[in-house]
């Protein structure tokens, strides 16, 4: 384990709060929280948390509003994991509580973001050096804080039993596909930059899915890539089908992935606007060094006249 701090989807945890040990599926654990702890709700406040677009489609949808009044209304702009990929965190009140939390407990406990239901286990997921090629380590942590009074419980799980009572199981299925294209973005590092269209594009995709259906079939993105009738159909009912094939868009928009196709024409006319700027460049390149031809004889000519009326004993070039 490094010495860097752990996200869970950008909730950090300070690493004196993480129990120096590595849990499997069946390690065992006490813990329960519910209205009868003394801290209970503590946990709720000076925090942030980066929504998922599992977790956004799921808030809003539950909240009964849209992806833009959502965004408006709950949250605020932030870096994902501390990469340049554009994401929002949920913004939190005066008080630094979150929103959906009163005295009673969380509003939307059926709904809670992913990084709420995962507290406090955590899962490691490390690729050695980055490389996609390399196996990854994966264990599961235990984050013990000391306003925490729900590790005194007698309630006994093991990790496994723990992530499906919360639902983890189903965010995890859902949450994948986001999170490695987060990774594969950090393992990059910062040598490498997305372009400003790139971010809007990611941003778009994991925060508001209305106006990515919009992008497809009101824009010309159809008349761009390959997409089947059987997706088409899909994707305009089914926000989570859409959510998948939206993953599918950034792996080959932004990674180069051949998820999506582009379509045979599109390549064609590209590579003959190609061919045309290649051949605009070649003539600019002869025209300037038809120039620079033009001017270098010019000069020689000149000496030639200087060095003949100097050889005559004439007066040279007329200085001005």
């Amino acid at each position: 384990m490094t010495d860097e701090k752990l996200t869970m989807f950008g909730k950090e945890k300070n690493p004196s709060n993480i129990l120096p040990v590595k849990y499997t599926l069946d390690s065992k654990i006490k813990f329960q929280c519910h209205p009868g702890v003394s801290c209970f709700t503590a946990c709720c406040g000076t925090i942030g948390i980066v929504l998922t677009p599992f977790d956004i489609m799921r808030l809003r949808k539950h909240i009964g509003i849209s992806s833009d009044e959502f965004l408006l209304r709950f949250t605020r702009p932030d870096w994902v994991e501390k990469t340049d990929l554009p994401g929002v965190k949920i913004n939190l009140d005066e008080e630094g509580r979150c929103p959906f939390v009163t005295d009673k407990g969380c509003t939307i406990y059926e709904e809670r973001p992913s990084a709420c239901r995962y507290y406090p286990i955590g899962m490691a997921n490390f690729h050695s050096g980055g490389k996609e090629d390399v196996e990854s380590e994966k264990f599961f942590f235990v984050v013990k804080e000391k306003h925490c009074k729900g590790h005194l419980e007698d309630k006994e799980w093991t990790i496994r039993e723990w992530r499906a009572d919360q639902g983890v199981d189903l965010c995890d299925e859902m949450n994948s596909e986001w999170m490695e294209l987060v990774m594969r973005r950090k393992s990059f590092g910062h040598q490498a930059t997305l372009s400003p269209e790139a971010q809007k594009m990611f941003f778009m995709v994991s925060t508001n899915l209305e106006k990515f259906k919009s992008f497809i079939f009101e824009s010309r993105f159809l008349d761009t890539y390959e997409v089947d009738e059987e997706t088409l159909e899909k994707i305009k009912d089914d926000d989570v089908a859409l959510m998948f094939f939206g993953f599918k868009y950034l792996r080959s928009s932004i990674f180069g992935t051949q998820d999506l196709q582009i379509k045979q024409d599109k390549i064609d006319a590209r590579v003959a606007e190609m061919k045309v700027e290649q051949k605009e460049k070649e003539n600019s390149i002869v025209d300037t060094y038809e120039e620079l031809k033009d001017d270098r004889d010019k000069l020689a000519s000149m000496l030639d006249e200087v060095k003949q009326s100097k050889a005559y004993g004439g007066p040279g070039l007329d200085k001005k």
